[in-house]
């Protein structure tokens, strides 16, 4: 797990709070947090990672077609 940090500049707290909200967001945290809170069927997880696959492929697909 990588370290976090946001530095605060002139006192101001409601931007820093948005930038660490967005950096958890891009990490991940905030799914892996939602996942780990309730258990998940071994049956809905394989459908869960195969959903998750599916959308990396799409996004790969349309980022090579836009080069």
């Amino acid at each position: 797990m990588k370290e976090i940090e946001v530095k605060v500049i002139d006192n101001d707290l409601e931007k820093a709070m948005r930038i660490l909200k967005k950096k958890i967001q891009n990490d991940g945290l905030f799914k892996r947090l939602k996942l780990k809170k309730s258990y998940e069927k071994p049956s809905e997880h394989k459908r869960r990672k195969h959903r998750e696959s599916l959308r990396r492929q799409r996004i790969a697909t349309a980022r090579s077609r836009n080069k």
